[in-house]
């Protein structure tokens, strides 16, 4: 059952193969545009004209204005900036506003940015109440904000969960937090590059996001800010992106980040995501019928991509492990925590037992990924669910 020479990458939710002319624009950008986008000569002008390309092209993919958008070095610097800078803002405006409101079906870099923050005293962190297949309530937000808005500094929900692909109806729960008066985040880190996003017609107030995830390269990512919405600065010693996060710009980065957005909002306009979104419902039909085995949240809304499956009494490890060798290659939960031997907060959050969550695989696929590749991989994964199984009732007999 070996692929090893055309593996089937399935964990794109960690993580996405750069395009070719990203990692052109990125060489491209080393070699010809290596000056100091601060500087006034020359070199650092064409610098400078690259960044703000990018910015224009990443603006354009999430219907924002190019200047409301800093550049980050990925999803969590743009989730810490976005928390701890609304709070520490809010804070120095009026000292009771220190209330943060998030949930625990949120990537560890908003949950544990909030923990953070709440063990160290900084912010009152409320965690909203959410339904079986992982999305916060709206009622339980309405609740809060009817009686504690005033205190609220920041509000902050994921749009898509990167362990289950659950939606968040951002555009309702933004709406219901500018009604009241109070400051919304979103992390869209697993949502950019993969649907149809227009911040201008939405009351977001700052979103997160990432270039790896969208085929562009790591180690650069956005933080959208609206316009008239201020942050105190997480960090000193430049006046590089408005104030908002000093240091030189990555400009290699950024320059394959405008690529990949351009590439992305592209494909988006091309209206493909209901073929993935079938081939990824068959994926996960084929092998759910074949094992026994059930999906998570597959009763809520979904990003197209994204297939969390339960596989009863098994260990997450073993199947990775087999999956790998035959080269198919998964993650159980998030990348950032896949060498953890714990259950996934998402999943207990969720209200999955810590049995049933120990045995769950995280499937995702990437715009690139063909039927073909889909129809190996369930072969694939169906004998390795099966062997597993075998061996263990044998060991248990």
């Amino acid at each position: 059952m070996s692929n090893l020479i055309n593996p089937v990458n399935l964990d794109n939710n960690a993580t996405t193969r750069p395009l070719l002319e990203v990692v052109d624009a990125v060489g491209r950008a080393l070699r010809e545009e290596w000056g100091n986008p601060s500087s006034v000569h020359r070199v650092g002008i064409a610098a400078r004209r690259i960044v703000e390309l990018a910015r224009e092209s990443i603006a354009m993919l999430v219907g924002a204005q190019p200047r409301e958008l800093i550049f980050t070095s990925g999803g969590t610097e743009g989730a810490n900036i976005a928390l701890r800078g609304s709070l520490a803002h809010a804070i120095a405006s009026d000292a009771r506003r220190r209330v943060l409101v998030t949930s625990r079906f949120e990537h560890s870099a908003v949950r544990e940015t909030a923990e953070s923050l709440e063990r160290s005293g900084v912010a009152e962190v409320i965690w909203l109440e959410g339904c079986s297949f992982g999305v916060p309530s709206f009622d339980a937000l309405s609740a809060l904000l009817a009686a504690r808005a005033s205190e609220v500094a920041l509000v902050s929900l994921m749009w898509a969960n990167n362990e289950t692909g659950v939606v968040t109806p951002i555009a309702e729960y933004g709406a219901l937090c500018r009604s009241h008066g109070v400051r919304f985040h979103s992390d869209a880190t697993q949502w950019v590059g993969k649907m149809h996003t227009d911040l201008a017609s939405m009351q977001v107030d700052l979103m997160s996001f990432a270039a790896h995830k969208l085929h562009g390269p790591k180690g650069v990512g956005a933080l959208y800010v609206r316009r008239g919405v201020h942050l105190s600065p997480m960090q000193s010693g430049g006046p590089q992106e408005r104030d908002r996060r000093g240091g030189t710009e990555n400009v290699p980065g950024i320059a394959g980040f405008g690529v990949a957005a351009e590439f992305a909002r592209k494909w988006i306009e091309r209206g493909e995501i209901d073929r993935l979104a079938a081939l990824r419902d068959g994926f996960e039909r084929a092998i759910c019928e074949a094992t026994g085995a059930r999906a998570h949240g597959s009763s809520g809304v979904r990003l197209w991509n994204t297939s969390n499956i339960a596989f009863a009494r098994l260990e997450a490890e073993a199947i990775l492990l087999l999956l790998s060798e035959r080269g198919v290659y998964a993650s159980a939960g998030a990348a950032c925590s896949s060498g953890s031997l714990d259950p996934s907060p998402v999943l207990l959050a969720m209200g999955v037992s810590p049995e049933e969550a120990h045995g769950s695989i995280r499937f995702s696929l990437s715009r690139e990924t063909s039927s073909l590749e889909l129809d190996r991989a369930v072969a694939v994964i169906v004998d390795s669910i099966l062997k597993l199984r075998r061996s263990s009732s044998a060991a248990l007999a």
